[in-house]
């Protein structure tokens, strides 16, 4: 089967007319949707498939609670107001999971005693990874606000302590109050950045 394009329908709703929100409804996010959500994203491609990005659904008031001191003081309105705040992580001993997750060569041992490549990989793929989960989550009709603004170090005290992940950035998900976007900000045109040699 071969691909054809999308329709400008769903282009406008991941792309062009997709916005980063900090105002939120009050309707809350299902986990439900937030498992389709993963279950879409999950197939994004990441180096020698190996998946490093772990992610923390901030939901109840209690968790809210404990990621307030981590955030920076202009997030910290937008941040409880949203359904959801996703902490994406990285999990820094990914490579473990490699002889399951690319299982035609002996992927771990590119990685392990290599801390650069290690950094590189875990900060490179969560980073792709998050992006996709992004988009996902527009295509399944979600609002998000990505943002960093965070201390990570007290975030991964809060959220990842005895694990062997850290912090990567913050997104907040929900059903955005589109009255209070502002102007898009402008864009690079394709001949400012792109060279096609």
């Amino acid at each position: 089967m071969t691909a054809s394009a999308l329709t400008e329908q769903v282009t406008q709703q991941l792309f062009t007319e997709a916005r980063t929100h900090t105002a939120w409804q009050g309707r809350p996010v299902s986990d439900e949707i937030l498992q389709q959500v993963y279950d879409l994203a999950k197939f994004g491609p990441t180096s020698a498939n190996s998946n490093p990005l772990r992610i923390v659904f901030i939901k109840s008031k209690e968790a809210k609670e404990h990621l307030k001191p981590c955030l920076s003081e202009g997030n910290i309105e937008k941040t409880m107001a949203a359904p959801v705040t996703a902490l994406f992580a990285m999990d820094m001993e990914f490579y473990e999971h490699l002889p399951k997750l690319f299982p035609q060569a002996d992927a771990r041992s590119w990685f392990v005693g290599n801390d650069r490549m290690i950094a590189d990989g875990a900060f490179r793929d969560s980073t792709l990874q998050a992006a996709y989960f992004i988009i996902a989550a527009r295509a399944l009709g979600l609002d998000c606000g990505p943002m960093g603004g965070f201390d990570r170090q007290k975030a991964d005290e809060a959220f990842l302590k005895d694990t062997t992940y850290k912090s990567n950035f913050l997104c907040n998900l929900g059903y955005g109050v589109k009255e209070k976007l502002h102007p898009r900000n402008p864009r690079f045109n394709f001949e400012d950045v792109c060279q096609i040699v």
